[in-house]
């Protein structure tokens, strides 16, 4: 097995626990999408354009007929410009990716895999196979779940009297925890989640988003730098 095959089958052995966890989520989101009207084939469509869990939950709750698609379209920017930020963290771990495979890489890039990527890189190097076995089964299993989600629309029955609307937290919550280093990380989670609550309370739309990943990343650029134990 070549190295590049290798790298690829960590990375979706890596991931694996993570779809177990997204499978109600994705579910769920497409049971919300058959509520509101959307067919199979446009609940799949914008699984297939958008494929972005938060981005996709603010829309679908945002839909109404007219679709106010000058709103959905301002509102999926301001939930997703964090990929900025996280494309920029990504780049540091996976250099001289070939052009041709960026818009691919930039298509891929979702928190979970984001994630992981940075949890390997503080062991091990990330290398583009890699990457991309954490990515390729992540936008697999949403768009398999959306589908069946859509599909079985209702007969799902009402998804959070099971709990399953928390399952999008808990994912981050465990993922989160990987991240673990004691003060430095809980003064980065207290900062980004203070300014998170704060903007939700007085400011509608989705800038809490945004103001909490910008609070949490000058929170740690402002951290002196950590002494690394030889």
């Amino acid at each position: 097995m070549t190295s590049s095959r290798r790298e690829f089958f960590s990375g979706a052995a890596e991931v694996a626990p993570v779809l177990v966890a997204m499978v109600p989520i994705g579910l769920l989101w497409g049971t919300l999408a058959a509520g509101k009207g959307l067919t199979v084939f446009e609940a799949l469509l914008m699984s297939t354009l958008v494929f972005a869990g938060a981005a996709q939950f603010v829309a679908i709750e945002m839909w109404h007929d007219p679709v106010p698609v000058l709103l959905l379209t301002a509102t999926a920017f301001i939930v997703n410009v964090r990929h900025v930020l996280m494309s920029a963290s990504l780049s540091r771990h996976i250099p001289g990716i070939p052009r041709a495979f960026h818009p691919l890489v930039a298509y891929l890039l979702v928190d979970e895999s984001w994630a992981l990527a940075e949890r390997r890189a503080l062991t091990q190097p990330v290398t583009l196979a890699y990457f991309l076995g954490l990515a390729a089964p992540l936008s697999a299993c949403w768009l398999i779940t959306t589908g069946i989600g859509a599909m079985l629309g209702r007969a799902l029955g009402d998804p959070s009297a099971l709990g399953l609307d928390f399952a999008f937290s808990a994912l981050f919550i465990s993922i989160l925890m990987g991240f673990w280093q004691g003060r430095r990380t809980a003064g980065v989670l207290a900062a980004s989640g203070a300014v998170a609550a704060a903007t939700h309370l007085t400011i509608e739309g989705p800038w809490y988003i945004v103001a909490g990943g910008l609070a949490g990343a000058l929170y740690a650029a402002a951290l002196p730098p950590q002494r690394v134990k030889i």
